[in-house]
């Protein structure tokens, strides 16, 4: 098949191929052991949070539901599966009737996250749910990168609000769960069309540097803005000369001109002298927008700045630096043997260097101190402590294959800056520590 065929689409018709091979020869040799219909229990976790960083965000879960409802074999995907010789006939038939039908429990969307959080919960047989660990894993790992970043940014932004402006700076499609992860995570709004048109998140833009050196004068470009954008479009003023930018800027719109936008240079030094003129020539309405390379330091740096938002783009799609969350899939239970009423085991990984797991399928609640604010992430696999019981974090997501937890971003959104406001103050420092709640196992 030309895979020039399948075009660039925002949403894919199967996720089916979003896999790594030994998904499926793991299938195959299952199959042929007699084992693969063994009931299993994935979960997802992380063993640390990135360097530095205090609480980690899901995010991306509205994603994975939609990502197991695309996996589907087609003839197209068998085919090429058969013409590489990858898995053999009886796999292929298997697969071509593959649908997941197993039950998905996971940490809502936009909550925060501990080491060794059970982030999501996948059970079923083990060849229904081995399939679904690199897409799993590579839509979580990817949107809760970004998700911690915005979060970061966020806090650091306080009132202020963040524009998402970085898909020039990914993948094309990344751009799109990158806009959907940023806007979890706190960010007001996206100048990524597609996932304005996908997610309905607000979308802005005005206008480039390429724009004011379209035209002859500064002066004709910002004329040519205002004619078509009215008075209160978003004037970008660092081209030339700042201040006489900012000049003509009020005489082109006048007082009720609705913003500047600077790109470069000292943006602290910079936003006090451009407020301080802009006040002077009675534009005192006029808002200050910055840009520029900006992450959560330098947006903390800019906090007692005459700005009234920002725009971030590199390094909130490279997670600001730490573009993964480490992530893994992990079998923590399995039935003793293919008979639905067999059961389980708890097992573990138990190599060295670190890369263990703990087995035992999980239940996760929040222990609250006295005076409601979150003092521990608990972890365990017996009984839930009766204190404990309106604590538990993980939401039944999938239910005998049918998704049973789909929700608005905005809840998404609202439910992550509740969660992160319940956390210590410490949470929003952005200094380097410890995760901001121990992980206690019980």
């Amino acid at each position: 098949m030309n895979t020039g065929d399948l075009g660039l689409p925002v949403d894919v018709p199967s996720t089916a191929l979003f896999t790594d091979q030994y998904e499926l020869t793991m299938l195959q040799a299952a199959l042929a052991a007699g084992t693969a219909e063994r009931r299993s229990v994935f979960e997802v976790f992380t063993r640390r949070l990135p360097e530095g960083r205090r609480y980690g965000v899901v995010a991306g879960t509205g994603r994975v539901l939609d990502a197991v409802e695309n996996f589907r074999f087609d003839a197209d995907v068998l085919g090429f599966l058969r013409e590489r010789r990858i898995v053999d006939e009886p796999t292929l038939e298997w697969l071509a009737t593959y649908r997941f039908g197993g039950e998905v429990w996971g940490y809502p969307e936009g909550e925060v996250y501990f080491p060794g959080s059970p982030i999501l919960r996948v059970e079923g047989s083990f060849a229904e749910c081995v399939l679904l660990e690199t897409v799993i894993l590579s839509i979580l790992n990817h949107d809760s990168a970004i998700a911690a970043a915005a979060s970061r940014m966020s806090s650091a932004a306080g009132d202020r609000p963040l524009i998402e402006m970085g898909a020039r700076r990914t993948h094309e499609l990344a751009a799109v769960a990158a806009a959907r992860a940023a806007y979890v995570g706190g960010f007001t709004t996206t100048s990524d069309l597609a996932a304005g048109f996908r997610y309905g998140i607000p979308t802005v833009g005005t206008s480039a540097h390429a724009f004011t050196l379209l035209h002859d004068h500064e002066r004709d470009a910002f004329q040519a803005q205002v004619n078509s954008l009215g008075r209160g479009t978003t004037l970008l003023v660092d081209t030339y000369d700042v201040a006489e930018a900012v000049r003509m800027a009020v005489e082109v719109a006048g007082t009720g001109l609705g913003a500047v936008r600077i790109d470069s240079g000292d943006l602290l030094l910079v936003a006090h002298r451009v407020r301080q003129q802009l006040d002077e020539l009675g534009a005192t309405g006029t808002k200050i927008i910055v840009t520029s390379d900006l992450d959560e330091y330098a947006i903390a740096s800019l906090a007692a700045a005459p700005v009234d938002a920002y725009g971030v783009g590199t390094q909130l799609v490279t997670g600001s630096g730490h573009p993964t969350c480490s992530m893994v899939y992990k079998l923590v239970a399995r039935a003793e043997s293919a008979d639905p009423k067999a059961p389980l085991v708890a097992v573990a990984k138990k190599s060295s260097g670190g890369k263990t797991s703990i087995g035992g399928r999980k239940w996760a609640a929040r222990r609250l101190d006295e005076r409601g604010a979150a003092e521990a992430e608990v972890i365990g696999t017996g009984p839930v402590p009766g204190e404990l019981a309106d604590r538990q974090l993980l939401v039944e997501l999938i239910k005998g294959g049918q998704v049973v937890a789909r929700e608005p971003l905005d809840v998404v959104r609202d439910r992550h800056a509740a969660a992160r406001a319940n956390l210590p103050l410490s949470a929003t420092q952005l200094s380097r520590g410890e995760p901001v709640l121990p992980t206690e196992y019980v």
